[in-house]
């Protein structure tokens, strides 16, 4: 099965463009299956290419990985996916946080990440307030809270693969959530799903670089 390895990345995208343009909404189960596959063979790939001195921030990056795989299957009970892919935003959190170089203009990042957010949440609040949605007001604002914790903490790595999978990842949530809640966001589907892909791809793609280099909190505890 290896052999298949340097062909992973081309059979990713395939996979994501067949589900995204071609595989019809229903039957759900088979649509379902075709949006799965890309997220499994992501990790596969990231697996795949983990390097020989594996450490602590591979493992975690996997273990999000899968859990936005559930997130992705469950997504349909709208709380119970968002759950799934808050737990896996925190595995990544962690392992970015493994990662951490210091640097004053990356931490100056968090100033428009917060502005993002709380501009979000405001939008997101007053359209779940409008439409009698208030149950759904807590688990948006923490997960808005921990997906842009996600990006700064992927900020803070310098890893060009981390950052950019990162704030693909907060450009499809956001497009997601103004869509499902605010207002109609035209070509919303391949538009989620397109960033989406990438930003997971990315993501796995770090854990399979072998030249990151590990911060001082995570130097500490090897010593």
């Amino acid at each position: 099965m290896h052999r298949l390895k340097p062909a992973l990345p081309i059979l990713i995208a395939i996979v994501g463009l067949v589900y995204i343009f071609l595989i019809p909404s229903e039957p759900e189960a088979v649509k379902l299956l075709f949006k799965l596959i890309p997220m499994a063979l992501m990790i596969l790939y990231a697996v795949w290419n983990f390097p020989q001195t594996k450490e602590r921030y591979h493992s975690l990056i996997a273990i999000g990985l899968a859990f936005c795989m559930i997130g992705d299957g469950t997504l349909r009970w709208f709380v119970v996916g968002l759950s799934a892919f808050l737990i896996g935003h925190l595995f990544y959190v962690s392992a970015f946080a493994r990662r951490y170089r210091p640097s004053k203009l990356r931490f100056a990042s968090i100033v428009p990440l917060g502005l993002f957010a709380a501009y979000m949440g405001t939008e997101l609040l007053r359209a779940l307030a409008e439409d009698d949605k208030g149950a759904l007001m807590a688990p948006v604002v923490l997960y808005i809270l921990v997906i842009c914790s996600m990006a700064w903490t992927a900020i803070m790595t310098g890893k060009a693969t981390a950052i950019a999978g990162s704030l693909l990842f907060l450009v499809s949530d956001s497009i997601l959530s103004w869509n499902m809640f605010v207002s109609d966001v035209e070509y919303s589907g391949p538009l989620i799903m397109l960033t989406y892909y990438a930003a997971q791809f990315l993501i796995a793609t770090s854990a399979a670089d072998a030249t990151l280099k590990i911060g001082p909190s995570a130097r500490s505890r090897s010593l």
